[in-house]
């Protein structure tokens, strides 16, 4: 990845609707995150395709259709601590390791991955 090329640039849309996927896959997986869910996962693998493609650089849809992410917000419903940060982590590097990415784009989607997971612990 060039010093101005975004993710979305880097990887591509394909890539970003694949890593939601895996994401969610990963979540039927893991007891302690998919409890936090509805039975029906499609509706949220949706929405983080959508707010992953517009915060890494490609159309604004998630915006256009939830107005402002306020991410902090929306998921203050729930208890996050350090160990669901870090489940839910897990979970998103799992995911990324299954996508092929050059190691700069793969350092740089971590580094936002890791800021955002701090920021929702709330317990």
């Amino acid at each position: 990845m060039y010093e101005f090329q975004t993710i979305y640039q880097s990887i591509g849309e394909a890539k970003i609707k694949e890593l939601a996927q895996l994401f969610y896959q990963k979540v039927k997986e893991t007891p302690a995150l998919l409890e936090l869910y509805p039975e029906d996962l499609a509706p949220a693998e949706d929405r983080l395709y959508l707010f992953l493609l517009q915060v890494f650089g490609g159309p604004q849809t998630y915006s256009e259709q939830r107005g402002h992410p306020m991410l902090r917000k929306r998921h203050f419903q729930w208890t996050i601590d350090g160990s669901m940060r870090n489940t839910w982590l897990n979970c998103m590097f799992a995911a990324m390791d299954q996508i092929e990415m050059d190691q700069n784009t793969r350092e740089a989607m971590m580094k936002y991955f890791v800021q955002v997971a701090n920021h929702m612990v709330n317990q």
